[in-house]
């Protein structure tokens, strides 16, 4: 919930900059070239923390928001508060720099919550793989909300992940959709979930 607010605050900041926002953004975003020439300094390290909670509209802040609140809160009771905001933070820093190792001459900003999210999204599917999400099904002018398995739910959006990054490697300056810190964070989650969650908890639901 914490996390929630402090996104939600942030982009209601964002919205308060107006024609100010631009340089905002630069400020705070990490910028795949402008990490690569300078290396991890100090400021390149803060903002590899502070990338993680802009964002760029509305739909942005909204659906990255949405996922959190569906699937943090079941792995954030398996790991305990703390442990999860750690794996929260690390999750989004390797998201990162998975975007910045396939994007190195990009001049774009990168921004948004999605890394660290695909990194919950990636320890769900590994705590949870039995578990139902509840999914909106458009079908012509019928909707409908199906429950689909965790497993399949997630499988798809990795897949389509894989599928958009792997077209969009042609574009060397990333504009759009940042798909491979999607990726890199979800991968990372799958990996690292053991490590942060109690041992009898990971073993009761894997």
């Amino acid at each position: 919930m914490i996390l929630i607010i402090l996104n939600l605050i942030i982009f209601g900041y964002e919205v308060s900059l107006g024609r100010h926002l631009d340089n905002y953004i630069f400020a705070h975003a990490v910028i795949p070239a402008q990490l690569i020439a300078t290396g991890f300094t100090a400021d390149q390290l803060l903002r590899l923390t502070t990338t993680m909670f802009l964002h760029g509209g509305w739909f942005h802040v909204l659906s990255n928001m949405l996922y959190l609140w569906i699937f943090g809160d079941n792995v954030e009771n398996r790991m305990g508060h703390f442990r999860y905001l750690i794996f929260y933070l690390l999750t989004g820093y390797i998201a990162t720099i998975a975007h910045v190792l396939c994007y190195p001459l990009s001049k774009s900003p990168l921004i948004g919550a999605s890394g660290a999210i695909a990194g919950i999204l990636g320890a769900y599917l590994i705590l949870f793989p039995r578990a139902k999400v509840l999914t909106l099904i458009f079908i012509f002018v019928f909707i409908q909300i199906v429950p689909i398995p965790a497993v399949i739910f997630l499988g798809i959006w990795f897949v389509l992940q894989i599928l958009s990054g792997t077209a969009s490697l042609s574009d060397q300056v990333a504009q759009g959709v940042a798909f491979w810190a999607h990726i890199g964070g979800f991968v990372a989650g799958m990996l690292l979930v053991k490590l942060f969650t109690r041992q009898k908890d990971y073993l009761s639901y894997s």
